[in-house]
């Protein structure tokens, strides 16, 4: 309900008001305070700095402030950011990113990292296809830059950066025991342990869930417009469509991660595994209640550090990833066409990955105010298994054709062949502080990949520090987004082609940044961006009489906006937060809105610690309007807020602690756009009201 928002204002005045009297003249003068635990990134240069001084746009976010907000899951985290969305995709309601109104359905835009780790994968480009969300308990820290960071990742740093870095013995000292429970029949328990043995710091983590999903209602589906096709004359066949219907995102996950360091040697490993993942709306936007999906990753990286040459600190790093993806699923419901397809149209598609990468990295600071970083390495990807077993086939006008049973096409006429990558690359970055109060940092990346060609992406950032408590940052970067292996090879796919001839995806971006803190109790800060996108990748249809659609580089883009934060500590009780978005994005082809992202954003909370120990935090957040991309003759979607609240308690008999959160409040109608042109007419439900209660216990 839109009261919701003004009901929440009134809250926070209210508490700004009574705080602010009690603590009006305590104030902090000494600089250092000015720059906290939580206002350092590296992810901008790999090594620590002040945000204010980092040359990037960044938002650090850490594991008090994931612990206040009440967040169980990444994707409420970094709802929080300025500027970035968290949209749903319609197979299992997989995460979009939106940064800057970047849309896309699977996401390649945005790189992700688990403890500096790409954790892309090669079919889509994106986590994939199988998520299943991440939780949160082992997070340290979530470090985020909106802008391109190619000069220093390579490829998919396009959009922006998330790197999530996870918990040591710095944070886990002792055993940490927790147990949730809420709506939607969702339950989890965890176990964090930390500590040092024979001069070894190790910390280790394990998790587990399960829930049902929210369960709201899809009106329509695909099948609803086949079933108005074939109810007509001449087939009068009667409708299978399960719509009206819920929407199916039950899932089960258990989480497991291990760290040590030693002497100069750090190591990490991870497991996530995802099971009975249920499907959201349906792989072919028609309900599918039936199917499961199931995916698992498995990453593990060791580096060594030498700093015992003079002028001179040196990282080597070895890495591998293994991920992999299954599905049992139900395109279409038993009945469908006509009733040829008894079970449903069936269709199972696995994928199996393997990812191994070697880094290394060296900065230098022998050259009075320089401080220069190189870096080499080599990353090589193997999509080295593929499996798929279906019922059907696809005919001359798009209509599938029972096969008369389930088969096994592996390696027939699966949907695409096993393939890999290899991509070499050599980096450099130099950080000079040229004057007083002056510093410039200038990047450039080379990379090769053995699959389609070469790519070269500078950053250039000037940075002024105006005054003790002003920076000012001009910043320009090059990105580009590497082409998926679905988008180069895709074969025998019922819809979607693959195009060997794919160029990447490239954006050039220009920032202008401040941030200003007038008093040490309040700190502000302001960005306007500009981009183009160039080579954007797109499945356009294929000429007639083909039904397919093949993937092209067609069409530009260009965006501009601001993003504006605050942070106010009215008394040592009460601080509040507040941030708000504003973009527009063109499609330079069409010269229409890009689509699907919202235009203004709007994000808010308190924190009131109101009694010894207690707390409560409501927070706000508000999404507008979408625009439909071009060819959708749908209205726009409506915006939405959202109102949550968590309350906690610590230090119950010293090691328990207690929380309990309920999420949209006022069980606002939020809603998600699906892809034009709107199998799913009425878009994805997001979930009403519900909550949960936790208990932890710190020894």
């Amino acid at each position: 309900m839109e009261y919701s928002r003004y009901l929440l204002l009134i809250l926070f005045f209210f508490f700004a008001k009574y705080s602010f009297a009690q603590d009006v003249n305590t104030e902090e003068s000494d600089l250092a305070a000015i720059y906290g635990d939580s206002d350092f990134v590296s992810i901008a240069t790999g090594s620590s700095q002040p945000i204010a001084r980092a040359p990037a746009v960044a938002t650090v976010i850490t594991a008090a402030q994931i612990k206040e907000i009440g967040a169980t899951d990444l994707d409420q985290i970094l709802e929080i950011v300025p500027g970035l969305h968290v949209a749903k995709f319609f197979q299992g309601y997989q995460p979009i990113y939106i940064i800057r109104g970047i849309y896309s359905d699977t996401n390649p835009q945005v790189l992700m990292l688990i403890n500096g780790i790409s954790i892309t994968n090669l079919y889509l480009g994106n986590r994939s296809q199988v998520w299943g969300g991440m939780p949160v308990n082992d997070i340290s820290r979530i470090e985020v830059i909106r802008g391109p960071g190619s000069a220093l990742y390579g490829a998919d740093a396009y959009a922006g950066v998330i790197n999530i870095i996870t918990k040591d013995t710095t944070e886990i000292n002792g055993t940490e025991l927790g147990a949730r429970v809420g709506s939607y029949n969702s339950k989890s328990a965890w176990l964090l342990h930390g500590g040092t043995y024979g001069g070894v710091d190790t910390a280790f983590s394990l998790e587990y869930g399960t829930t049902a999903g929210q369960h709201q209602t899809i009106e329509a589906d695909a099948q609803t417009g086949l079933d108005t096709i074939f109810g007509g004359a001449p087939y009068f066949a009667p409708p299978v469509s399960l719509a009206p219907g819920p929407v199916n995102l039950g899932r089960k996950y258990l989480d497991g991660r291990f760290s040590t360091n030693w002497r100069n040697w750090q190591m990490h490993l991870g497991y996530q595994h995802r099971y009975n993942v249920e499907t959201g709306t349906g792989v072919a936007q028609a309900l599918d209640p039936v199917g499961r999906n199931k995916s698992s990753r498995l990453n593990a990286d060791i580096s060594y550090s030498i700093k015992s040459l003079e002028n001179w600190d040196t990282s080597f790093q070895l890495s591998y990833f293994d991920t992999s993806t299954q599905s049992d699923l139900v395109l279409f419901p038993p009945g469908a066409f006509l009733g040829t397809y008894p079970d449903g149209v069936l269709g199972n598609p696995d994928i199996y990955e393997r990812h191994t990468q070697f880094a290394i990295s060296t900065f230098y600071t022998g050259w009075q105010k320089h401080r220069l970083r190189l870096g080499t390495g080599i990353n090589y990807g193997d999509l080295y298994k593929v499996r798929e077993t279906k019922n059907y086939a696809i005919a001359p006008g798009g209509i599938p054709v029972p096969l008369g049973g389930v088969i096994d096409v592996s390696n027939t006429a699966a949907f695409i062949r096993p393939t890999n990558r290899t991509n070499t690359y050599i980096f450099a970055q130099d950080e000079w502080s040229f004057a007083n109060d002056w510093a410039v940092t200038g990047g450039l990346r080379y990379d090769k990949y053995s699959d389609f060609g070469e790519t070269v992406n500078p950053r250039l950032a000037l940075v002024w520090q105006a005054a003790y408590n002003l920076t000012s940052k001009l910043l320009f970067g090059q990105a580009f987004r590497a082409p998926s292996f679905a988008e180069l090879y895709n074969i025998n796919n019922p819809v979607a082609l693959g195009n060997p001839n794919l160029k990447p995806e490239t954006i050039d971006t220009v920032e202008l940044a401040f941030d200003y803190q007038p008093i040490d109790k309040i700190r502000t800060s302001f960005n306007v961006f500009h981009y183009r996108m160039r080579d954007i990748i797109r499945f356009l249809p294929d000429p007639a009489p083909a039904t397919t659609i093949t993937a092209q580089n067609t069409g530009n883009q260009k965006g501009y906006g601001l993003e504006w934060e605050l942070n106010w500590s009215l008394s040592n009780s009460l601080k509040y937060y507040i941030n708000y978005a504003l973009q527009h994005s063109e499609d330079l082809t069409s010269h229409t809105d890009a689509g699907n992202a919202p235009h203004h954003e709007i994000y808010s909370n308190v924190k009131w610690e109101f009694e010894n120990n207690w707390s409560l935090i409501p927070q706000v957040t508000y999404v507008g309007e979408r625009q439909r991309v071009i060819g959708d003759p749908r209205p726009p979607l409506k915006s939405y807020t959202v109102a949550d609240i968590t309350l906690r308690r610590t230090r119950i008999k010293d090691n328990f602690e207690f929380a309990a959160s309920i999420r949209n409040i006022f069980d606002s109608d939020a809603r998600e756009p699906t892809p034009s042109p709107g199998m799913i007419p009425n878009d994805l439900p997001l979930a009403g009201r519900n909550l949960y209660v936790e208990l932890r216990y710190t020894n």
